[in-house]
């Protein structure tokens, strides 16, 4: 399967005006008594549990949409009133800076683990204002099917990726910044250091991860991965969970050298017309809470607070789960965020994933 993806999660979207008006009448024609004036929460279908929105206090209204894309394209249209949106780290630069809102949620960004500080500052340095509530949390994950034996040889870590029953057996990320981070991990190596996209070895290694590949899709590769046509997948922990609850023919596991984390967050878009709504600060606490923490968790997402907050809740789940919720703090501390990226960061990454991937389609 060959793949000319975009280098990073966070793609580049045009967008035009009359686009962005056009689907923006039609979702609020579609929403249910939505009057000008009322503070509206834009949300992904399945990217924010049904069970937390539909408890929106008045007169907040939701709008969900199909696609983060769709999304977006309605949030470049005029806010008549305050509206908060739900995205997740790799979409949330789609949104014009100029059009974000500080958010008045330091009280409750004290009550999240200090992790959480650098994404509710969209990774701006120290000092900058707080643009990002936080409210979950995930990892990339190794998902098997009907594989104890690589799972006993979980000390291998990611570099099982690159075990022979795997060719043409594995489900590979659809973003090429997130297969490249696992490539530096198997070599020892973060994107941090000095140097390290220029070791000679990665380019060879992410000829070797294609090779290996099936597909690279980890929303619809799942499928794949359940009807028998992949034996292994790597895909978000939050997409993992709900299926090792249920499924027990798959098992999962966090190398201990960590991943790349990923984030859902929930921003301000600049209201247009005139006064402001409170921000719904018991609405998101509820999130934060039992009973609702235990919806959050059975869906897969998990709020990124302090692990004596967190333990009541994970204490009902199967003890081999656990850690793929909370990872252990070591493994926890070798996770890395993905910031937004420079034009010169992003044509050095996308060059280096197509020079290796050039290669890699000749070689069967």
């Amino acid at each position: 399967m060959e793949t000319r993806a975009l280098l990073s999660r966070r793609r580049l979207l045009q967008l035009t005006a009359a686009g962005g008006a056009l689907l923006g009448a039609a979702a609020l024609g579609g929403c249910r008594g939505l009057g000008a004036a009322e503070p509206q929460l834009l949300l992904v279908r399945g990217q924010l549990p049904a069970a937390w929105w539909k408890a929106l206090p008045e007169p907040w209204r939701a709008r969900p949409f199909d696609t983060p894309q769709a999304l977006l394209q309605a949030s470049a249209a005029p806010q008549p009133a305050p509206t908060l949106v739900a995205l997740g780290d790799g979409w949330a630069p789609g949104l014009p800076p100029a059009r974000l809102a500080p958010l008045a949620v330091e009280g409750l960004l004290r009550e999240l683990d200090p992790m959480a500080l650098a994404p509710s500052r969209l990774f701006a340095p120290l000092g900058a204002p707080t643009l990002a509530f936080p409210w979950a949390f995930g990892t990339w994950v190794l998902l098997l099917r009907n594989r104890s034996d690589l799972l006993r040889r979980r000390d291998e870590g990611w570099g099982l990726l690159l075990d022979s029953s795997l060719r043409g057996r594995l489900v590979l990320p659809s973003s090429p910044r997130v297969v490249i981070e696992l490539a530096l991990r198997q070599l020892g190596l973060a994107a941090a250091d000095p140097g390290a996209l220029g070791d000679p070895r990665l380019p060879q290694r992410l000829a070797q991860l294609r090779r290996q590949a099936l597909a690279f899709d980890e929303r619809d590769g799942v499928q794949l991965l359940l009807a028998g046509d992949a034996d292994a997948a790597v895909v978000p922990s939050q997409r993992a969970l709900p299926l090792l609850l249920r499924d027990p023919r798959l098992e999962a596991l966090l190398p201990e050298s960590g991943s790349p984390l990923s984030w859902q967050l929930l921003l301000q878009l600049a209201a247009d017309g005139d006064g402001a709504a409170p921000m719904p600060l018991e609405w998101l606490r509820d999130g934060l809470t039992l009973p609702l923490l235990d919806r959050l968790l059975a869906a897969g997402w998990v709020p990124p607070l302090p692990p004596q907050r967190l333990e009541p809740a994970l204490a009902r789940w199967p003890r081999r789960l656990r850690p793929l919720l909370l990872p252990p703090p070591a493994v926890l501390a070798r996770c890395t965020n993905l910031p937004p990226f420079s034009a010169a960061e992003q044509g050095r990454w996308q060059t280096l994933w197509d020079g290796a991937m050039g290669p890699a389609r000749g070689a069967g």
